[in-house]
């Protein structure tokens, strides 16, 4: 049977849910498919969130060849072969556009990327790579330079999930309207928030539902957490989960290991996922601990990775290493209170310029605007030399946005920078 997140693929602009950032009615991206002048472009984000279904969306307005391919599991051979036709397209009688779009295109490496350019460069291919990792890693330098657009595809928010979820509900084609499912609104939020911005999980979450609840069984939050294997205690009621990641961070802000295990244990139990314990863990590593212990934000994101690669239960170890930790270290909030005193002053404040001397200085006529030429280079002076960096009129101010307390390592910190005042 054909999953129902493939059913209910949109096929249009107007069922593209999502994106929002990019994907509106005003937008340009928007308006270069219905104008058919779109080129190529990177797609870049998590596995559900749409960068196959756009991608189709593009290729069936554009009225071009399509040809869709896994990086995976085709090499140059099959792309060459690819581009043969469309060169027959391009420069034929026809001078047809052909459209290509590479799922996973970071699985390819360097030679076979290049393989593309030539292609590109004579606009014999448009193209559309997507990749679940940063292009600007992933991706060669010279296929990003000649790639018109770079989108970045976020997790969809529940409320974007929900609007698919009854879409589909009330699709009697392609969707589970013929179930004439009995459903409780509360479910299918739960749908929603254990699907983490996923819409092919929701939508497989709930063609399963669809295709196995006997007749009179109505779908409640029992239905799924049954159907997703997750416990939903505090999902149920969406302020419980927030007053527990509440507790988790006061108690390790407040240096109490026991009660900060506790409340991680509770939220494990209660259905939370590494990735939402991990986000607010990582965090508070620097909101909460920061300077003086600064390896912390290293530890807990390492530990925060490691069991995203293990998975529960055995994750719930390393969460609690990375919990007692930062419970057991010397706390300081001078990172979040810097940050934020700096931010204020540039909302509030007229702030000056940044001063001549460092500005770049790293091109022709930089000299004659007299552009760098009092900067002195501190490692030239043993490591440090007196100098103003501060714009003007903050510097006139004496304005200072770092406190460094004399907790942990942010101690000695204090005192090397209290010493540089001194010489």
């Amino acid at each position: 049977m054909i999953p129902l997140s493939t059913r209910m693929r949109p096929e249009n602009l107007d069922e593209f849910f999502g994106q929002q950032h990019f994907m509106y009615k005003d937008a340009l991206l928007y308006h270069a498919i219905l104008n058919k002048t779109f080129e190529s472009a990177i797609f870049y984000g998590p596995s559900g969130t749409g960068k196959t279904t756009l991608a189709r969306i593009i290729a069936k307005e554009m009225d071009a060849d399509f040809y869709e391919i896994n990086a995976s599991t085709t090499g140059i051979k099959e792309l060459k072969e690819i581009i043969d036709r469309a060169k027959l397209k391009f420069f034929g009688l026809q001078k047809a556009k052909t459209y290509i779009y590479i799922d996973e295109f970071h699985r390819w490496n360097k030679l076979q990327q290049d393989s593309l350019l030539k292609a590109l460069e004579e606009g014999v291919l448009r193209f559309i790579g997507s990749t679940t990792e940063n292009p600007y890693f992933a991706v060669n330098d010279a296929i990003l330079s000649r790639v018109r657009s770079i989108y970045e595809f976020k997790r969809l928010d529940n409320g974007a999930l929900v609007r698919i979820l009854k879409n589909a509900l009330g699709n009697s084609e392609r969707g589970v309207a013929k179930c004439q499912l009995d459903y409780e609104e509360e479910a299918l939020s739960l749908i929603a928030e254990l699907s983490n911005g996923d819409a092919r999980i929701a939508l497989d979450t709930l063609g399963f539902i669809a295709d196995n609840m006997t007749i009179g069984r109505r779908l409640n939050s029992d239905v799924v957490s049954e159907a997703m294997q997750r416990q939903t205690n505090f999902y149920n009621k969406s302020e419980d989960k927030f007053n527990l990641l509440s507790a988790l961070q006061k108690s390790i802000r407040g240096s109490d290991p026991d009660a900060a295990v506790h409340y991680l244990a509770r939220l494990i139990e209660g259905g939370g996922d590494i990735q939402m314990i991990g986000r607010r863990l990582m965090i508070m590593a620097s909101e909460d601990i920061g300077l003086a212990y600064p390896s912390a934000i290293s530890i807990v994101t390492g530990c925060v990775q490691s069991a995203l690669m293990v998975g529960f239960p055995e994750a719930r170890i390393i969460l609690a290493q990375a919990t007692l930790l930062l419970a057991s270290c010397p706390k300081s909030n001078s990172a979040i209170m810097a940050i934020e005193m700096a931010t204020e002053d540039i909302k509030s404040k007229k702030i000056d310029d940044v001063p001549l001397h460092l500005k770049d200085s790293h091109y022709s006529g930089a000299k004659s605007r007299g552009i760098g030429l009092d900067y002195k280079y501190p490692h030239a002076y043993g490591g440090y030399v007196e100098q103003q960096y501060l714009p003007d009129n903050l510097f006139k101010a004496n304005i200072s946005y770092y406190q460094p307390t004399e907790n942990g390592k942010e101690g000695a910190f204090k005192r090397y920078l209290q010493s540089l005042k001194k010489k």
